[in-house]
This record gives structure tokens, sequence and C-alpha cells, in this order.
């Protein structure tokens, strides 16, 4: 499935967005050019732009205004991602080596310090202060989220509703207002900004907990790492905090981790990996990821009637379903 399958609607403002992209990280510094441009090659969904053009139509469509969310939002994921790899000491990303690993760590802070900047400057052209508040706490708790990951490295006790404060605060929050934002910027009425945060929050948790299958079940051709990477970096994810309450797996779940984590997260994830696909974990997890799909597309039906609640549609139905 190519990247606006799913998007035909927008095709021609998305390919817009992907040229403002470009344009909004150029820099006449070389290097920081070079690594900006490395990381939006590499590719990705840019669902966040999506999610920001989707939410303009429920209000007065103005692809001017929603440049200025949609670009920047997309900016500042991908800056994150930047981060994380640093982080995570990731070699591979979208099947392209990392920004740290082609270069080094201090490249990469900086280059998505870099692009976090580029992302702030733009949208600070829209007037309405409540998209910069809403915008700015985002941020924050993306913040938290990012530190409550490296602070439960590798820590196998943690729970589930842990678990999903953590993706909230790192992914969903960021999805859920790209879909406010949207409607913001296009005056669209409280009630149908409210109703698309709720959507894009759920769709956000959702896509989280599939991102955390794949890496378990998926192959590396599909998401551009080895299976596993997860838990050799130390962040353990859903399927597995479930796979270790089963009282039967728990020891030797442990001991594999434990030899992962003695290994500097360089170690073999092979045997774990098996034994979560084969515990009840995978199947928990997929419960879990449908029941917010089904939340997002309640709150999609109070929505107005209009077209693009079949493209949000889609969106969530694909979220749970994909590969990649």
């Amino acid at each position: 499935m190519k990247r606006l399958d799913l998007f035909g609607l927008l095709k021609k403002d998305m390919n817009f967005i992907e040229e403002e992209l470009y344009r909004s990280i150029d820099s006449t510094e070389p290097l920081i050019n070079n690594t900006s441009l490395h990381l939006l090659k590499a590719g990705g969904k840019r669902l966040r732009p999506v999610f920001v053009l989707l939410g303009g139509k429920f209000g007065e469509y103005d692809l001017d205004k929603l440049k200025r969310i949609a670009v920047p939002l997309e900016l500042i994921h991908s800056a994150s991602l930047v981060h994380d790899d640093v982080i995570d000491d990731a070699e591979m990303r979208r099947g392209q080596p990392t920004v740290k690993s082609k270069w080094d760590n201090r490249v990469a802070m900086y280059t998505g310090d870099y692009i976090y900047a580029r992302a702030l400057s733009i949208v600070a052209g829209l007037p309405n202060p409540d998209i910069h508040r809403v915008l700015s706490k985002a941020l924050v708790q993306m913040s938290i989220g990012e530190m409550e990951q490296i602070r439960d490295f590798f820590n196998v006790d943690q729970s589930v509703r842990n678990y999903l404060l953590r993706i909230r605060r790192k992914t969903a929050l960021l999805i859920a207002v790209s879909c406010q934002l949207g409607a913001m910027a296009a005056g669209a009425r409280e009630s149908v900004n409210s109703l698309l945060y709720t959507y894009g929050y759920n769709v956000g948790m959702a896509f989280q907990i599939q991102d955390d299958l794949l890496d378990l079940c998926g192959t590396e051709k599909k998401i551009g790492k080895p299976p596993g990477s997860d838990m050799r970096q130390g962040n353990i994810t859903l399927p597995v905090i479930y796979a270790l309450g089963q009282p039967e797996l728990r020891d030797d779940l442990l001991a594999e981790i434990g030899r992962i984590q003695a290994g500097d997260g360089q170690g073999d994830a092979r045997k774990a990996v098996d034994m979560i696909k084969k515990s009840e974990g995978i199947a928990k997890a997929e419960i879990l990821a449908d029941r917010y799909i089904k939340k997002a597309l309640l709150a999609l039906d109070l929505l107005p009637d209009v077209k693009t609640k079949k493209t949000l549609r889609d969106i969530a139905h694909f979220v749970t379903r994909r590969s990649y």
C-alpha cells in the first residue's frame, strides 16, 4: 500500500505540503541541510499533515493557513525521531541509516533542535493564541513522555497503565492535536474541534500499539529495522508487558530480557521475540488497539456528515491493519 493510497482526496494538497516540508528546512549551512534532508528523504506516512488537512475540511478550508500547522507538526514529529534515535542508539529507521549513525550523536541532537526551531518559526505566523496554547501544551507532554520512556528502560515491572500514559504523551497527543488544530485553523465549531481531538487521540493510541506489535511481528523489509529492536533498546512495550504477566512464561522471558540488557542492548532478541509471539501478549494488545479504534469511530459518528468522514474512517481501519 503506497503512502497516499488512502488519501486520494488530498493528493494535490499533500504534494504541496511535501514541497513545503523540504523548503522549510532549507539552510545555507551545508551540514545541517544535509542531515535534515536525509531525515525527510527517508519518507514516512505523513499522517500528521494529513490529519491537519482533513480537520480543516470541517471549517473554511484554507491551505495557506493549514500549511502553517501541517508542516510544523510533521517537523516536530521528525525532530522527535532524531532525538529518539540518539537515546535508543538506533542504527536504522525506515530502512535507512539514522542521522546519528551516519554522522554522530552531537550532529543528530543539533539537527533535531534545528528542525524543532524551524517548526516553531513557521507556526508563529498564525495569530490565533489558542493554537499556540494547544501546541505548546502538547510539546510539554511529549517531553515528559520521552523522559518516562528513559526512566522505564528495561523496567520489566511496569504496569499497562504506565505504558498507556507514556504512549499517550509520546504519540497520541500529537496526532490528536493534528486533527484538532486543523479544524481550529479553519474556524470550525468548538464541539467539532473536541470530537476531532477525541478521534485523533484514540487513533494515535491504536497507532502506537500497532507499531509495537509490528516491531515484534513484522519483517525487517517491511518495518525498516530488525524485529525486536524496541526490546534491544530497552523499550518494554505492551505485548511484552502482557507476556510477562503469564506465570508460566515470566521467568524464561525475564532471563532472555536480562541477557539482552547485559549485552548493552545489542544482544540477540530472537528468542525473546519468539516467546512473545507464542504468548497471549500479541492477541491482547491487538484487542486493546481495536478498542481504541472503536472509540475513534464513535467520535467520528458524531461529527458533521461531510465527505471527509469516509477518509477518516478509512484511516482508522488502516491503522490496525497496516504491515509497515
